[in-house]
């Protein structure tokens, strides 16, 4: 293993140095400089955009400013009018594979959805079904993105990964993780840019940026209280003096999500009320990085949770197991740039990431039991982008990962006795990551990426991937990914019993294997109208699930998909937004052969129009969902085809401006009052609101 390492060091670099190109940046905004353009890629929002002021020429492939020549001298940057916000940023925007767009939803933007969580900002993103009930509601009820469960995906905070190796119910990714205050934007790609992050990537990467500071000192505020009982509180604090910048957030959040349902809904009480699905959490962020030259800088981040909840999923009887969730995560990362210019970026960072969960209830009247999850893990990263040639940019590295599990399991009930235990495990995982990109022509280039990953429990596997954009017009451009993807079973999936559903471990589970591909295409209609439509698939190969309360590989699960993202800017202040996905996941063998994979809708559709002028905000935004295949049948009469019914949704959200400083916010969620199902017989809240106070000083 040793020696394949060592040769892999050596070659995978040249392997993918080939022919000249350059990397242009995949974006939808132009912006005209004196000496270049600039293309900046977003997401349909309803926030102010300052859209093409010259039509063509928006989706050709064309150099930005950040690329610099190698061959031509470093020009200094010129400081703004504003010193404040002077501070130079090393090595930023990220450089991405350009074959597949990346989506943005910024800060703005989630200031007017009135976003709580993580959930709530991504499921206003382009393929992403988000199963949540209720404001802060169990994270378990389900998150797919192109029909990929959130375990096939990567989620990161700056870069760093925060998926912990735990998949069972006790700890899927938490959403509710991060202060939203904290958030500065929200990246969602795929493609060739799995091979940077993840071999698991069967769904998509996930990267939460989190805000610097910058300028003079500033406190921002806002108090929240609302339907349910919610009690919200946000505070950030973030500035910069001289060479150092820093930020500081904190949330508290609760709601005890109590509310009339349905007469057969899960978890519903004597008093037909939803029963245990209350939420606390408090969040905690902050940032500090320090410029040490014209080519150095460091910054460190901090992030900790704590959490108390209880577990609704889909109880029959009730649910009454509790959950707390506490949380740390840590990174220092240092950027550096070798030689003269930008033509070699350097990224180091290490990281740390615990996440300790714990479950624990009554089961009926006569026993007890609870278990927990205690995962630790240490990452570091080497990132080198290299500009080989002006037409060629190789990016490749280095990623370390040890992630250790301590399983805690007891019960008193006689049938699971015998499932007690303590379990202690260690992974350790390497890989080594390279993309090129190569620029064919000036309308045509090819991303190519390889991610060979040394494995103690599954061994050493390669995954390729490869990518390309063609410019057909000067206002169409087509493009075209595929990658292959291995996800290996959790520690907890091997080794540890999960007392909440009883679901015994396989140490003799198989990696889940296959690929994804994407083919689609960008069109600029007009300066106004903005549109990206793109055809995805994935196959898995030796899907994880349960059988007979046991983890097994259940086979084959094929997946195809539609998705269309429109942005229409219609008159000055105003903006619209729709979004649509269409999800064909297919199960391929086993006895649900040819039905849908449970919990995931064929349709979702979000759309939104929004008026923003000298303070005032309006948005109004609307959902359709199919409604999803049901995952649990408990009554006689339930059959494996149910699906729960499809429904519609309207949030209205607006700000009214009292002072300079202070504003008045406004959130009606679900106006027309529909108690609709969800997923498995868990029902929305019907009409609720929320009033808030913003704040700068």
């Amino acid at each position: 293993m040793k020696k394949d390492f060592l040769l892999l060091t050596v070659a995978l670099p040249s392997l993918l140095i080939a022919s000249p190109g350059f990397a242009a940046e995949s974006e939808i905004e132009q912006i005209n400089t004196d000496e270049s353009t600039e293309i900046i890629l977003d997401i349909p929002s309803l926030s102010e955009i300052e859209l093409p002021v010259t039509n063509a020429e928006l989706l050709t492939q064309q150099s930005a400013p950040s690329e610099v020549n190698p061959d031509q001298p470093e020009t200094e940057q010129t400081p703004s009018d504003d010193a404040d916000i002077s501070i130079e940023v090393i090595a930023e925007p990220d450089n991405l594979p350009q074959s597949t767009p990346t989506y943005v939803i910024d800060k703005e933007e989630i200031q007017k959805q009135g976003a709580t969580s993580l959930a709530d900002i991504l499921k206003r993103m382009p393929g992403f079904a988000i199963n949540d009930v209720g404001h802060g509601a169990d994270i378990h009820t389900g998150t797919y993105y192109r029909g990929a469960s959130i375990n096939q995906s990567v989620f990161l905070i700056n870069g760093r990964p925060i998926n912990n190796n735990v998949n069972t119910y006790h700890g899927g990714t938490d959403l509710n993780s991060i202060p939203v205050e904290a958030i500065e934007r929200v990246e969602l790609y795929s493609g060739t840019a799995s091979a940077l992050y993840g071999s698991s990537t069967f769904g998509g990467v996930v990267n939460i940026i989190t805000k610097e500071g910058y300028g003079k000192p500033k406190l921002s505020a806002s108090t929240e209280f609302g339907s349910l009982s919610l009690n919200n509180q946000q505070v950030t604090y973030g500035g910069s003096s001289d060479n150092v910048k820093y930020n500081f957030s904190f949330e508290r959040f609760f709601t005890d999500n109590r509310y009339r349902v349905p007469v057969g809904a899960a978890n519903r009480d004597e008093q037909g009320f939803l029963f245990n699905a209350d939420t606390a959490t408090s969040t905690y962020f902050s940032s500090i990085g320090v410029d040490l030259d014209k080519k150095n800088s460091l910054n460190l981040d901090v992030t900790a949770l704590s959490s108390r909840r209880g577990l609704i999923y889909f109880g029959f009887p009730l649910q009454r197991d509790r959950l707390d969730h506490d949380g740390l995560n840590v990174g220092l990362s240092w950027k550096t740039r070798l030689g003269n210019g930008e033509s070699s970026n350097l990224t180091t960072s290490i990281g740390y990431n615990q996440d300790y969960f714990s479950t624990y209830g009554p089961t009926g009247v006569s026993f007890y039991r609870r278990g927990s999850l205690d995962t630790q893990q240490l990452t570091a990263r080497v990132d080198h982008e290299w500009r080989i040639t002006y037409n060629n940019k190789l990016r490749w590295g280095l990623d370390l990962k040890n992630t250790d599990l301590i399983g805690d399991v007891f019960s008193t009930n006689p049938n699971s006795i015998a499932e007690n235990e303590k379990e202690d495990r260690s992974l350790f995982n390497t890989a080594l990551f390279a993309v090129n990109t190569w620029n064919i022509s000036d309308n045509f280039l090819i991303d190519l990426g390889l991610r060979q990953t040394f494995d103690s429990q599954f061994g050493n596997y390669l995954n390729p991937s490869v990518g390309l954009r063609y410019a057909v017009t000067p206002i169409v451009a087509v493009r075209g990914s595929w990658a292959g993807a291995q996800r290996n079973p959790g520690l907890d999936q091997l080794y540890v019993y999960d007392t909440v559903h009883s679901w015994r471990p396989n140490p003799d589970l198989r990696p889940e294997t296959g690929s994804t591909w994407s083919a689609g295409v960008d069109v600029n209609f007009s300066q106004n109208l903005i549109g990206q439509f793109t055809y995805f698939g994935s196959s898995i190969g030796d899907r994880l699930g349960v059988i007979a309360g046991r983890w097994e590989n259940i086979g084959l699960v094929d997946t195809n998909g539609l998705e269309a993202a429109l942005q229409l800017r219609i008159a000055s202040g105003w903006s619209t937004f729709l979004n649509y996905t269409y999800t064909d996941a297919q199960i391929k063998t086993g006895t649900e052969r040819g039905l849908q994979l449970g919990l995931i809708p064929y349709s979702v559709l979000q759309t939104g129009v929004g008026y923003e002028n000298a303070g005032w905000q309006a948005n109004l935004y609307v959902t359709y969902n199919s409604g999803a295949r049901r995952s649990i049948f408990a009554n006689s009469t339930d059959k494996p085809t149910d699906f729960a019914p499809s429904f519609v949704n309207l949030d209205l959200t607006g700000r009214i401006p009292l002072t300079t400083n202070l504003g008045l916010t406004v959130y009606l969620e679900n106006l027309l009052g529909e108690q609709y199902e969800r997923v498995n017989r868990i029902y929305s809240p019907g009409f609720t609101f929320r009033l808030g106070l913003s704040a700068n000083f």
